[in-house]
């Protein structure tokens, strides 16, 4: 039982890894938020997992927090930030789709690279899903780099935040309560901020597209 466990927090980082690559190619902003609600279930299920495997039961209150706040509130947020300001598509990216995989297979190799003689020194239950979780931290960075829209960026952002948490639960066997806490409470006001810059930007340009950010340092 404890084996099968164990090897499902390999899963749960590999799913991870999946959602990462397939946020990196999404052009649809829905999509992307659909994804990004994948990727906070799999880290409710992941978070379960090592808190029954290392019986540190405020693990179970850490998932139930990160369900109601990456589960069910940032993607009603987000939905609603669409349908306020109209953005479907971000079809200009700053590389194309084969181009963009192949960096993104680059960067999972030297993530694996990083990660395997941290790996070695850590005694978790699970040492392989670091090299994923830094992976993912990685290619969720280029979607932010990459994107020309900012709403893409902010859940790339949201993104990052979430490989972080599962590297920082997985790898280490879980951090205290108090920590869990202040980075979800960051999260939030992180996404609020962004969210008010979002609708700045879209009243002085009538787009978000960041490029249009320029006329303010030429002026």
């Amino acid at each position: 039982m404890i084996a099968l466990l164990t090897q499902a927090i390999n899963l749960f980082a590999a799913i991870l890894l999946i959602l990462a690559f397939a946020m990196i190619t999404q052009r649809r902003v829905l999509n992307l938020v659909h994804l990004f609600t994948a990727q906070g279930l799999t880290l409710v299920a992941a978070t379960l997992d090592v808190g029954y495997l290392t019986a540190q039961h405020h693990l179970y209150v850490s998932a139930g927090a990160t369900f109601l706040l990456k589960v069910v509130l940032l993607p009603i947020l987000l939905h609603k930030l669409i349908d306020r300001l109209q953005v479907r598509w971000d079809v200009e990216p700053l590389l194309n789709t084969p181009m963009t995989m192949l960096v993104g297979i680059l960067l999972v190799a030297f993530a694996f690279n990083l990660a395997t003689p941290i790996a070695a020194l850590s005694s978790s239950i699970a040492r392989s899903t670091l090299g994923i979780a830094l992976a993912s931290v990685l290619l969720s960075f280029m979607m932010m780099i990459t994107r020309a829209k900012a709403l893409p960026q902010v859940i790339g952002f949201l993104s990052m935040e979430n490989s972080l948490f599962f590297a920082a639960t997985a790898a280490t066997n879980g951090m205290p309560m108090l920590v869990e806490l202040g980075i979800a409470l960051d999260v939030l006001m992180g996404f609020l901020i962004l969210g008010v810059f979002m609708f700045q930007i879209r009243e002085q340009f009538d787009s978000l597209d960041i490029h249009h950010l320029e006329r303010l340092r030429e002026d």
